[in-house]
């Protein structure tokens, strides 16, 4: 092969990466625990059942896995929706001080953590941040799905008379929520040479972002977008973050996706939007409710297409998990107190 048939394939000698492997963007950003809140060493118990790639996370950064007893001093939690198991766990053995969520969103424990807000122990982790690379590239595979309309001409029966389609080079992106997944979205659009503008909850500027704007300012940047990326937490106050007041302010060649949790759109006021000819299309991943049922106005509604939460795969968040992991063992083993991924039980995330 000469050397000008091999460009295309040729690697950044630098590059240690994969074909498809995912790295957790926010792993080395870990910042170091108060020491009062750095949890105690002891056995780990992988719940509900040990299986790998956990266990060999577990022990090859320094973790004793042991069976559940009064000993226990960790818990790994792979069950995304064992919440009413966890809690059982932890009220019949209460020094349980730290415990790692097997998800980036941890709404599915709302209930749980709620019990524990007042409480120093146990220390919470979950898998935010992760799963931002397969998470982004999914984002980012919507929003070109609908501006270019490709849900509806994937489905042509018939050669169309007429070219449509957006481009997203130059345009306005405004992306809800500030973390992992938004720092990785900023990076992929980078080559389209968009506008980007950061809604979030508190804190300052995002790096990459060309502005950066409170929550309670996003009714004066959504009439400026050309696509609203839905990328924060499910929480008690973001609930329908997105309702029928904030779908108007949108332009009506808007392209709106949702990549975080349902609830955070009103469906209803979506199905709405969707029916009256109000939005170039929506691109969602995640609904409200979820699983959404056969025959839900949602699925006819027109311009859009669901991808049944489909974003991180488990052949590419098992990878990424052992390695929240074993990082999360080797802060409890070396006691330096760098876990990634803490939650706050209060707030929610």
């Amino acid at each position: 092969m000469r050397p000008e048939q091999a460009v295309g394939k040729q690697r950044d000698p630098g590059d240690d990466r994969h074909p498809g492997q995912h790295r957790d963007p926010v792993a080395a950003n870990a910042e170091p625990l108060a020491a009062d809140r750095v949890p105690e060493l002891g056995p780990i118990a992988i719940l509900p059942a040990e299986r790998e790639p956990f266990t060999s996370a577990v022990r090859t950064s320094g973790g004793a896995i042991a069976p559940l007893n009064d000993d226990t001093r960790g818990v790994v939690w792979l069950s995304p929706s064992g919440a009413k198991e966890l809690e059982k766990v932890l009220a019949a053995h209460p020094k349980v001080t730290w415990v790692q969520l097997p998800w980036a969103g941890v709404d599915s424990f709302a209930a749980v953590l709620a019990r524990f807000a007042d409480r120093q122990t146990p220390l919470w982790t979950s898998a935010k941040g992760a799963y931002a690379e397969p998470v982004a590239e999914h984002a980012l595979a919507l929003t070109l799905a609908v501006l270019r309309q490709l849900p509806d001409k994937s489905r042509a029966r018939s050669w169309a008379g007429i070219k449509q389609g957006i481009s997203l080079y130059g345009r306005h992106v405004v992306i809800i929520g500030a973390g992992g997944i938004a720092v990785e979205l900023i990076r992929l659009l980078a080559p389209f040479e968009v506008r980007v503008t950061v809604v979030r909850r508190s804190g300052g500027p995002l790096p990459g972002a060309h502005r950066t704007v409170l929550v309670n300012e996003l009714n004066s940047v959504l009439p400026e977008a050309d696509v609203v990326i839905v990328a924060a937490a499910a929480t008690t106050e973001t609930r329908h973050l997105l309702g029928a007041r904030e779908l108007a302010a949108m332009k009506a060649d808007a392209a709106l996706i949702n990549i975080a949790r349902g609830p955070l759109i009103d469906t209803d006021a979506l199905v709405e939007a969707l029916n009256r000819g109000h939005l170039w299309g929506a691109g969602l991943d995640v609904t409200d409710p979820e699983p959404l049922p056969d025959g839900h106005p949602l699925w006819d509604a027109p311009r859009v297409v669901i991808t049944s939460h489909c974003a991180d795969t488990p052949e590419m968040t098992e990878p990424l998990l052992a390695e929240r992991i074993a990082l999360n063992i080797a802060a409890l083993v070396s006691g330096s107190g760098r876990f990634v991924g803490v939650v706050d039980p209060e707030l929610g995330y």
